[in-house]
């Protein structure tokens, strides 16, 4: 998703329709009302640099961090309490430092460019935790280069603890190569090959434990992030992204990967609640327009044969991941799940019954497959990294009846964006459809096309193309009819 060029001088009219004592009419009686000149929304050339390092995206490193995590035996997070595993170096204390050994390795080799840390803490008694337990999230941060920009944070995650068919089971093996080693092995491998480059904004690597337990290391980290006031623009969560390879499973997509996303936001307000549904955003939440942007960008570097499905709802059937605590913070938090799950594959004992092999093993992942996921996943980081922020504080004017409709922002914080971009799609459908650049310098733009028939977003573009998630306006005042009292639109 890149930024397009100037479009004809039918922008200067656009922009006389916004001047004060300019009438706003109906298109059939407002002779400013012109023509939209639109551009492409999704058509421009990739990133060089973010081509590259999708390049350097290996399924050999990705076997080997899956091999090596299941050599831990069970990482189950109540293990950290199994002196016997301690001992012998298995189990979710092992697994932490092992990864923790691997984020400074790539720290090493780009120069020391890794803040690697770990966040850890005591859980208390719980559903499934019968005993405080020690936890600990094992993260990298690869710091922004630009003072202002490196204050937003792109964030990728994991899962690395694991369970068999028991919850509290800490002594027979749960391999949990897919469930979620992949998503662990994501979001190494992610670390290992953006932290040799540079991006203005900040991305963390993290991977948490706990997740079995009840999303206890990601509400955690959600929360620490909240209170410090952390920045944090878009979450991607990686669990179950192995691409199971059953024999004889013949509705496995390997072209496919499933990005849930959250519409009512699980922090909203009741009187946020009250806005969405006045407005009609409940399919607008910034989790949604981050899967909109992880398809778009998948579309510009990945083949046609592998590309998202964009999956509206929160998660799987009543269903719920780490991503889920983010969103509970307020973030914008998607999750990444393989096409088909193998249930025989998740959550078993290690055995074989009536000719089904049970258990979450290696064998049964597809490298190739994943190593696709995480291009999407380094695609999506590195992008959103090196483009400006959203433009802030859209608003969209509600204070009058007419067929047009004004849109007014703030500049986008940070001093890198160049222009802004107006987005737009018809009312049934899912995915932005239009764009159309907003004159030089404005940040205001007046429309003939009704917002009760479309949609509209605006995001911000950079001197190389690259451009910021898109945001969708608020309304900016009540609606006010001749010969009626001022309402806001539940009275109308």
């Amino acid at each position: 998703m890149k930024f397009f060029p100037g479009c004809t001088s039918a922008f200067a009219l656009l922009m006389f329709s916004t001047l004060p004592g300019v009438a706003q009419q109906p298109p059939s009686q407002n002779p400013l009302a012109v023509k939209v000149t639109e551009v492409a929304v999704d058509s421009a050339k990739p990133d060089p640099q973010v081509a590259q390092a999708l390049k350097e995206i290996s399924p050999d490193r990705i076997r080997a961090t899956i091999e090596k995590l299941v050599t831990f035996k069970n990482r189950n997070t109540l293990s950290s309490n199994d002196q016997e595993m301690l001992a012998q170096g298995l189990g979710v204390i092992a697994t932490a430092k092992w990864i923790q050994q691997e984020f400074e390795s790539y720290s090493q080799a780009c120069g020391g460019c890794l803040q690697v840390k770990t966040d850890s803490f005591v859980q208390p008694v719980a559903n499934r935790v019968p005993t405080p337990t020690p936890l600990t999230n094992v993260y990298a941060v690869l710091q922004g280069t630009d003072p202002e920009n490196a204050k937003r944070i792109y964030l990728v995650t994991g899962h690395y603890d694991s369970r068999n068919s028991d919850t509290l089971n800490t002594k027979d093996p749960a391999p949990g190569a897919n469930d979620d080693g992949s998503g662990t092995a994501v979001s190494l491998e992610c670390a290992r090959v953006l932290s040799k480059y540079k991006f203005p904004a900040t991305l963390i690597f993290l991977t948490v434990a706990g997740e079995e337990q009840g999303l206890d290391g990601a509400k955690h980290f959600a929360q620490m992030a909240r209170e410090q006031g952390w920045n944090i623009e878009a979450v991607l969560n990686n669990d179950i992204v192995g691409g199971n390879t059953t024999p004889g499973d013949t509705q496995q997509r390997k072209d496919t990967v499933r990005i849930f996303s959250e519409g009512i936001p699980a922090s909203a307000k009741p009187e946020d609640i009250t806005r969405i549904r006045n407005s009609g955003g409940e399919n607008d939440s910034t989790s949604r327009e981050l899967a909109r942007y992880i398809r778009a960008t998948t579309k510009e570097y990945l083949p046609a044969g592998f590309q998202p499905t964009l999956i509206f709802r929160r998660d799987r059937f009543l269903r719920g991941g780490d991503h889920t605590a983010f969103n509970e913070e307020g973030f914008a938090a998607v999750r990444f799940t393989e096409y088909r799950e193998d249930y025989n594959h998740q959550h078993q004992n290690v055995r074989t019954e009536n000719g089904i092999e049970y258990g979450d093993l290696p064998k049964f992942v597809d490298y190739t497959y994943l190593a696709n996921v995480a291009r999407v996943n380094a695609a999506v980081l590195a992008s959103l990294a090196s483009a400006p922020a959203s433009p802030a504080n859209l608003r969209i004017d509600t204070r009058g009846l007419t067929n047009n409709t004004t849109l007014t922002w703030d500049a986008s914080p940070g001093g890198h964006a160049v222009g802004y971009e107006v987005l737009w799609r018809d009312g049934d459908q899912p995915y932005w459809e239009h764009a159309m650049n907003a004159p030089a310098g404005a940040t205001s733009i007046t429309l003939p096309m009704s917002k009760d028939n479309v949609f509209f977003a605006v995001r911000a573009s950079d001197a190389n193309g690259h451009v910021s998630l898109a945001v969708v306006p608020r309304p900016s005042g009540r609606i006010d009819v001749p010969g009626r009292p001022a309402a806001t639109p539940p009275g109308m």
